[in-house]
């Protein structure tokens, strides 16, 4: 509902207040004008549902079939459907907006899966295209630098997930368009780029159309034992059931398949396992929950296991270079620092949260600020939940979380930390 009404402010803000396009002569602007005035009143009448909004748009596109604002209007159009689950009208405007922005990668991949949902050939096609287009943005993306390990790793661990459903997108459509060992191929290099249950199933399903039903078994098994939390339980009993019809066809009972599925098991387990690993060669966080088992990285390079703070109290001062308030608050942490400057058991972190880590050595030296305690958040802030900056996070010595400070109240900042490190050492 929250992401609804924030669409429809957006759609209406974006529809009917924005000024009408340029129009030339008294006729022109005053039927623009018109225009005008009858979207903002169709917005204003749509309330707060999408079904309505739907509808009052495309009645305002059939009055004017000629209006200068169809882009804009036919992408509101798109984004309640998305809202609203209309996969045929997200396949119509899907592929106008598309033939305008054929770049736009959400779009891509959300525009592909209502085209195969629709079927029929000339759907099927279209999203094939569309699935090789996307596949080319992604790996263009995944052959650009990155600025560090963790970037990198992310980039490759959410670039590969997404490879992965532009394969298993143009597996579906070449599997429906009649070519089954084509589409076995791809669905089979989705699941390895990214283990999946559907990507699996699917090859199951075309290894099956193949005659390959060994194959196919195994394909089964693997889309029944992988960790994949979009198949649900019934998701999971459809596989598990054409999994034994296959399987007794071809050995007339089901004497055996329990091994079968085991194997998978061990298998699913040990690829999810190996991607995992692969990953934390970019970023040693990766997978990570626990803030105490994170590995930051300092300003030239060095590296700090958190866990070797563990029997002290830490604070964790999270700030960027563009933040004024993260630059008002600095002095008053040193207060506090000279404070506990005799404790061995207090430790205080400066976090800085910037995406561009170029800017960060420099603004140190134009601020003077000591960057011996500075530190790259390396994926801390999203485990810690930091959602605004300045954020104060204050660890007990059992790696507990004492105190959360979002913000900081100028008058009282030194008191209020000072007495919370103190809790913290208790």
């Amino acid at each position: 509902m929250i992401r609804f009404i924030t669409f429809l402010g957006c759609a209406a803000i974006c529809l009917a207040q924005q000024t009408a396009p340029p129009a030339t002569g008294p006729s022109a602007v005053q039927a623009a004008n018109d225009e005008q005035e009858d979207l903002r009143r169709a917005v204003t009448e749509a309330s707060a549902s999408t079904v309505d909004l739907i509808r009052v748009l495309e009645a305002h596109l059939v009055k004017y079939p000629e209006s200068l604002r169809r882009w804009e209007i036919e992408r509101a159009i798109l984004k309640a459907a998305i809202e609203s689950k209309d996969e045929r009208r997200i396949a119509r405007y899907g592929v106008s907006i598309l033939t305008r922005e054929p770049d736009d990668l959400p779009m891509l991949d959300r525009v592909t899966r209502s085209l195969i949902i629709a079927g029929g050939a000339e759907n099927l096609k279209k999203a094939l295209e569309y699935s090789q287009h996307y596949e080319k943005l992604l790996r263009d993306i995944l052959n650009k630098p990155a600025a560090s390990g963790a970037e990198l790793a992310i980039r490759k661990d959410d670039g590969e997930r997404a490879l992965g459903r532009a394969l298993l997108s143009q597996a579906i459509a070449t599997g429906s368009l009649g070519n089954a060992a084509q589409s076995a191929e791809l669905a089979k290099k989705s699941f390895e780029l990214a283990p999946g249950a559907e990507s699996a199933a699917e090859a199951g399903r075309r290894l099956a159309q193949l005659g390959k039903m060994d194959e196919a078994v195994r394909a089964y098994a693997d889309a029944f034992t992988v960790t994949d939390s979009a198949a649900g339980e019934s998701e999971r009993a459809v596989i598990r059931k054409r999994m034994g019809e296959l399987y007794q066809k071809e050995k007339g009972s089901e004497v055996g398949l329990g091994d079968i599925v085991l194997k998978a098991y061990d298998r699913n387990a040990a690829l999810l396992a190996d991607r995992k690993l692969a990953l934390r060669q970019f970023d040693p966080n990766t997978g990570l929950s626990d803030p105490l088992q994170f590995t930051l990285s300092g300003i030239k390079g060095e590296k700090l296991p958190m866990a070797t703070l563990k029997g002290k109290a830490v604070i964790l001062d999270f700030w960027a270079t563009w933040c004024g308030p993260c630059r008002a608050q600095h002095p008053l942490y040193e207060e506090v620092m000279k404070k506990f400057a005799a404790r061995k058991d207090v430790v205080f972190l400066s976090v800085n949260t910037d995406e561009e880590r170029q800017s960060v050595q420099p603004f140190l030296e134009q601020q003077g600020w000591n960057p011996a305690r500075v530190y790259y958040e390396d994926g801390l802030s999203k485990a810690l939940r930091v959602t605004a900056i300045p954020t104060t996070v204050v660890f007990g010595r059992n790696g507990s979380i004492v105190s959360r400070m979002n913000g900081f109240d100028p008058e009282r900042f030194v008191e209020m930390l000072t007495e919370r490190i103190n809790e913290a050492l208790k």
